[in-house]
């Protein structure tokens, strides 16, 4: 059997229907539904429990599993409550690596491009104890994963019991199906689509920045079937541990990937650029792109779609059919 947390999530319900697309059904996931639509991510899938968060470690307590996907946290990068987000992202990860390291279980685990902080440290995975202390998050939500990371790789430099795989996954812009619960979290492209559908034109931000036109801030965006296959190949490949950056390598703009939108719904691009916040704007990051080199490396040999690759199929088989949950 294997565990999710967060599986009923945007990123962990595509990791459940990958794992069912390949024949296993003997997935448990932990997350909490509550009362709005996020069970709809799980609707087409076969699972074999669901286990409340609160209860966990009563039912981890002597069982067998063949690996832990850990992607269960609070993800809101404007999250103020930081005890609350320590408990859950900090706290409860130190707990679940403690358990996969007495049971010898495989641990996988999210962590975020959110550790870099504005990117003035680079976004290279080294994980190494100093290059990891170099980091410097702007936002609780990354510190939580920082400080988790840093826990990690201060076991494994002294020597001490890990579990018998353990890796971390630094996910950068992730976009797909099943994103839609995720409010002002979710990408730009869901955000928007509805009002391009509408025929009214979407709104990017002004750039603020010499030598960078508006709209033309750049993400890393990688599509959720892409990041997903990165766990894929993780549970199939347990002899690689470590901290890899999980994105398509490439900066990509937000006009772009408005503009493959526009192309996939047949119809020209319909862009205003408005005002930044002020208070953002001193803040506001203008470049991220993952080094993939390091995972690479680690024998990883999936390919990344192409940014209007991946939109086309998020346009034309989710956001503008019927039915837009995977």
């Amino acid at each position: 059997m294997l565990l999710v947390t967060g599986g009923a999530g945007f990123i962990g319900s595509n990791v459940v229907a990958n794992l069912n697309d390949r024949g296993r059904t003997d997935i448990a996931i932990s997350d909490r539904l509550e009362s709005g639509s996020k069970w709809r991510n799980l609707q087409k899938r076969q699972l074999a429990d669901v286990v409340a968060p609160i209860d966990l470690e009563k039912w981890l307590a002597g069982r067998k599993l063949d690996a832990v996907i850990h992607l269960g946290a609070i993800s809101d990068t404007t999250a103020t409550d930081g005890d609350l987000v320590i408990a859950t992202n900090f706290g409860l990860s130190l707990r679940l690596l403690d358990w996969c390291t007495a049971s010898r279980t495989p641990f996988l685990y999210a962590s975020s491009a959110a550790t870099y902080g504005d990117g003035a440290a680079g976004f290279s995975d080294d994980c190494s104890l100093a290059a990891l202390k170099r980091l410097r998050p702007m936002n609780l939500y990354g510190f939580s994963k920082h400080l988790f990371d840093l826990a990690v790789v201060d076991r494994f430099s002294k020597g001490h019991k890990l579990p018998p795989q353990w890796a971390g996954l630094k996910f950068f812009n992730v976009f797909g199906p099943n994103e839609y619960h995720k409010g002002a979290m979710m990408s730009v492209l869901a955000k928007v689509f509805d009002e391009a559908k509408r025929g009214r034109p979407v709104q990017l931000f002004k750039s603020y920045r010499e030598g960078v036109g508006d709209g033309e801030q750049r993400r890393d965006f990688i599509y959720v079937k892409d990041a997903v296959g990165v766990v894929d190949w993780l549970l199939e490949t347990p002899a690689v541990c470590g901290i890899y950056n999980v994105g398509s390598g490439t900066a990509r703009s937000f006009r772009e990937m408005m503009v493959a939108m526009f192309e996939a719904l047949g119809r020209a691009p319909n862009i205003d650029y408005v005002e930044m916040p002020p208070a953002i704007q001193a803040s506001y990051q203008y470049f991220t792109q993952a080094p993939v080199e390091n995972l690479r490396r680690a024998g990883y040999a999936g390919q990344f779609a192409p940014l209007e690759q991946s939109v086309r199929d998020y346009v034309t088989n989710y956001l503008d059919a019927g039915d837009r949950y995977r």
